[in-house]
C-alpha cells in the first residue's frame, strides 16, 4: 500500500496542516487505521479505497477516534487522486464518499502544487448560546465575558462537524489555551463538538483537540461555520472571498478561503503540496 504526504491550506511545503493520505485500504480495520494515524503524528489521516476516476470511499481518523467529516482531509485526498488517477488533466472533480455522506471536491493543478475547493453545502445554524451555558466554557479557555466581542452571541454553527463559533478581542486570541478535561462535556451540552475561538476583525482561528493537548494548524470543517457567522452578523461581504488564517501560534501559518454561492453553499478551499511518499512496509490486517 502507498501513502502520501500533503501540506493543506499552505502557502508552500512545510506550512499548513499536515496530512498523510493511504490509498488501497479496503478491508482495513479500524485499529489499524488508528494505529496509524498515531504513527504518522499528524492530527489526521484519511484512508481511501474503491478508488475510481470519480472519487473514492473515504475514512477519517485523528489519533483519538474516527471522524464522519473532515476539511483538510477531503482536499488533501482529492489532490492526490488527481495526482495518481488524472495526471495530465488542468482540472478534474471528484466525489468522495464519507460516513457523513458524499463531497464533491474540484481540484486544478497548478505548477508545483494543487488547488482545491469542497463545497460544504449550507451551514445548520444553531441558536445563540446563552451567558450562564458559555461562562464556563470560556473558563476552560482560560477566558472570560470581558474577551469576548459585545453585541453578537457565541454560536454553534456546522457544515458537518458542529463548532461553537466564540468572538473574542484580538488581545484575546494569544492567551486562549484549553485547560482541564470536562471541555468536551461541555461542549456537548450545547450541541458542539469543538469549539472555534474567532477574532471577528482579524479573521483568525484557533481550535484544538477538546483536551487542549494539539492545537489544530488548518480546520476545513470549521472555517464554512466561521464565514457563515462572520456572514450572518454582517462581519463579511458575501460577494467577496473571506479569507481565514490559522496556525500562527502552532508555528504553521495556514490560509482557507470561503466564498458563499449565490444559493447559500459555502465553498472551501486551499492549496495543497506535496512533501512525500512512499510504501507501507507493514502488511494492514
Amino acid at each position: 500500500p502507498t501513502f502520501f504526504h500533503v501540506d493543506v491550506f499552505a502557502t508552500s511545503p512545510m506550512t499548513g496542516n499536515g496530512l498523510t493520505v493511504f490509498l488501497d485500504t479496503a478491508n482495513w480495520s479500524a485499529s489499524v487505521m488508528q494505529g496509524l494515524t498515531r504513527e504518522m503524528r499528524q492530527f489526521e489521516s484519511i484512508f481511501l479505497s474503491e478508488v475510481s476516476p470519480s472519487g473514492a470511499a473515504a475514512r477519517i481518523f485523528t489519533v483519538d477516534e474516527e471522524l464522519p467529516f473532515a476539511g483538510h482531509p477531503v482536499l488533501g485526498a482529492a489532490a492526490v487522486l488527481h495526482r495518481t488517477q488524472a495526471p495530465q488533466s488542468d482540472a478534474c472533480t471528484w466525489t468522495l464518499r464519507l460516513p457523513y455522506g458524499p463531497v464533491p471536491v474540484g481540484t486544478r493543478k497548478q505548477n508545483d502544487h494543487y488547488l482545491c475547493e469542497m463545497n460544504q453545502g449550507i451551514p445548520i445554524l444553531g441558536c445563540g448560546i446563552a451567558a450562564e451555558l458559555l461562562s464556563p466554557i470560556l473558563k476552560r479557555l482560560g477566558l472570560g465575558e470581558t474577551d469576548t466581542v459585545s453585541g453578537i452571541q457565541a454560536q454553534v454553527i456546522s457544515t458537518g462537524l458542529p463548532y461553537l463559533i466564540l468572538p473574542v478581542l484580538p488581545s484575546a486570541m494569544p492567551r486562549a489555551r484549553i485547560n482541564g478535561t470536562d471541555l468536551e462535556l461541555l461542549l456537548g451540552g450545547v450541541g458542539a463538538k469543538f469549539v472555534l475561538v474567532l477574532d471577528v476583525d482579524g479573521r483568525e482561528a484557533r481550535t484544538w483537540d477538546n483536551l487542549g493537548q494539539v492545537e489544530d494548524v488548518a480546520t476545513g470543517s470549521a472555517a464554512g461555520p466561521a464565514a457563515a457567522y462572520l456572514l450572518q452578523y454582517g462581519l463579511a461581504d458575501a460577494n467577496l472571498p473571506i479569507e481565514i488564517s490559522q496556525g500562527r501560534f502552532a508555528g504553521r501559518p495556514s490560509k482557507i478561503v470561503v466564498i458563499q454561492d449565490n444559493v447559500g453553499n459555502l465553498l472551501v478551499s486551499g492549496e495543497v503540496w506535496s512533501v512525500s511518499h512512499g510504501i507501507l512496509d507493514m502488511q494492514p490486517v
